[in-house]
């Protein structure tokens, strides 16, 4: 469906300019998700959500197994140029 929206006052335009930009989408998809949730029928920001279930990890390696993991992972990215021929 398409919808026109004239007679804005220029502070809504600024908000909804606003909103848009600090979501990083377009005017459309912040005026469609202002309209839900000021109807009460907006979806859950996925982006949003904490989750906590790693939280124990965190901290849990020395230096020197943060140093190794580091030093795994570059070579994983390292890219073999004989296999690339």
């Amino acid at each position: 469906m398409q919808l026109t929206i004239r007679g804005l006052s220029p502070e809504i335009e600024e908000g909804v300019r606003k909103e848009a930009k600090q979501r990083r989408t377009s005017l459309n998809k912040a005026v469609i998700q202002l309209l839900e949730k000021a109807l009460g029928r907006s979806r859950p920001d996925k982006s949003s959500e904490l989750h906590y279930d790693l939280d124990r990890f965190s901290g849990a390696w020395s230096a020197e197994e943060t140093a190794e993991l580091e030093g795994r992972l570059l070579e994983a990215r390292t890219i073999d140029k004989d296999l690339w021929k």
